[in-house]
């Protein structure tokens, strides 16, 4: 067997943040975890939809992105940005 080769192999120091709230279509559980990576973006876990995105406010400008990244509708999309946007 070969050496295992690692590109990287940190540990850093992270915040998470668990919060869910009740959109008009559907349930957001949503695990927000900050860190030094990223370029000071945030990683979004849904829970629920087994879904993530390295996310900053950039990306929430960004048409569609919420939609792909989530498998959203554009409405259920809107209901997250609107509450990404509060934190990022």
């Amino acid at each position: 067997m070969s050496e295992r080769f690692f590109l990287y192999d940190d540990i850093v120091d992270t915040k998470t943040r668990f919060v869910s709230f009740m959109g008009e279509n559907q349930r957001f559980d949503l695990a927000i975890i900050q860190s030094d990576r990223y370029y000071g973006k945030q990683i979004v876990l849904d829970i629920q939809g087994n879904r993530f995105a390295i996310i900053g406010d950039d990306d929430l400008k960004e048409e569609g992105y919420l939609e792909y990244a989530f498998n959203l509708n554009e409405e259920d999309a809107e209901e997250l940005r609107s509450f990404l946007m509060e934190l990022v």
